[in-house]
């Protein structure tokens, strides 16, 4: 696989600036930039507007994000947040479970992930079941060891957000498979950044925001619905879920079926030029690297980060257990300082999460921002 070089002249990034925090939110395309800035004319002149453009950049979204992720273009939804599919596939999920039913999750699980099914949980004396972190750091381990019949649901996300931890969800949907669980999976911290197979994960409900590895304007999501669920009951109803909904003369005439596929599942008003267009074109450029040659390129300058956090005495969890993209580093415990801010106070731009410090770069990164971070971890920290 080709390692891609630095692509920061497609980004709009100072040269001063070393930004190592996409797992928080990802900078923007300057091309998605240029299309979001035409979008916010397009409403000057309304009279423009046809009934057909509600719906076309919806589709084009959903053709890219099949050639991109796989899957069927029909099993895609557009939201507007990672809240909104998780809340969705709870919503398509409940009138299934039973009370004493299990919900299996990971601890320190993003709240996204966990508010919809406390909810259930407490309407329908469903228990919740949390896997506690594992001391030797094998997410998947840990979460296949308590797969048993009582979980009806496993909602999980292949890399644990606070430091980029590996969970394998083919294995996961193996266990499903022979437990009878249904598997609802937050793509959010990997979806554009490391391959996901839709074919091989066969998650039932796949959901991930858009600000962070797809590189989209916030207020864009993706969701992908498997086919058993897709005439399940949306989170909400919206007129341009229905068919014949492009003939505006007829919305009076209301109708009681759907659009095809997991269009019911997409939010009301997905006809958003000042949205829709940037995502799109972040969609294309993601196609046009692809995710395999994304996530060798990351892992090449993670390596290099990695090795040498190892050598000032920084605990790492091992190769096979971080994900290319993204992974957490304990802080030595002799440093007493605030690095974050001591990083930031040079421009150089991490995160922390809890003891660990959080490295997420992406493909605008060059060796000078990699020569300024580790310079700097090592004035900070082997100056202690």
């Amino acid at each position: 696989m080709t390692v891609l070089s630095s692509q920061r002249h497609l980004f709009d990034i100072p040269p001063d600036i070393a930004y190592f925090n996409c797992a928080y939110n990802a900078p923007q395309l300057n091309e998605t930039s240029r299309r979001l800035a035409a979008g916010i004319t397009v409403k000057n002149h309304p009279w423009e507007i046809m009934p057909a453009d509600y719906f076309t950049d919806a589709e084009t979204v959903r053709n890219l994000a099949a050639a991109v992720f796989g899957g069927e273009a029909d099993g895609y939804a557009v939201i507007p947040a990672a809240s909104y599919g998780l809340s969705a596939a709870a919503r398509a999920i409940e009138p299934q479970l039973q009370a004493g039913d299990g919900i299996l999750m990971m601890e320190e699980e993003f709240p996204s992930n966990v508010l919809p099914w406390r909810r259930i949980a407490q309407e329908k004396n469903v228990h919740i079941i949390t896997v506690p972190v594992p001391a030797d750091g094998d997410w998947t381990k840990a979460i296949l060891e308590r797969m048993d019949r009582r979980i009806k649901v496993a909602s999980l996300s292949p890399c644990h957000w606070t430091n980029g931890a590996f969970v394998n969800l083919a294995a996961v949907r193996q266990a499903c498979n022979a437990t009878g669980s249904l598997l609802v999976v937050d793509a959010t911290q990997v979806l554009g950044a490391m391959p996901f197979s839709i074919e091989e994960i066969q998650p039932d409900f796949m959901t991930a925001a858009g600000y962070k590895w797809l590189l989209s304007p916030y207020g864009f999501g993706l969701m992908y619905v498997a086919k058993q669920w897709r005439d399940a009951r949306p989170l909400e109803e919206s007129w341009q879920a229905r068919e014949n909904a492009e003939d505006f003369a007829s919305l009076v005439r209301y109708s009681d079926h759907y659009m095809p596929g997991a269009r019911r599942f997409d939010v009301g008003e997905k006809c958003r030029p000042t949205i829709l267009p940037g995502a799109i074109a972040a969609l294309e450029q993601l196609r046009s690297w692809t995710v395999p040659a994304i996530a060798v390129s990351l892992a090449v300058i993670n390596q290099q980060i990695a090795s040498h956090l190892e050598q000032l005495g920084f605990r790492l969890p091992p190769v096979a257990q971080r994900c290319p993209h993204l992974f957490g580093a304990a802080i030595p415990a002799h440093y007493k300082g605030n690095l974050v801010t001591e990083l930031r106070n040079r421009k150089i731009f991490i995160s922390q999460r809890g003891s660990s410090v959080r490295f997420a770069p992406h493909l605008f990164i060059t060796a000078d921002d990699i020569a300024r971070l580790l310079g700097a971890m090592d004035d900070l920290i082997r100056s202690v």
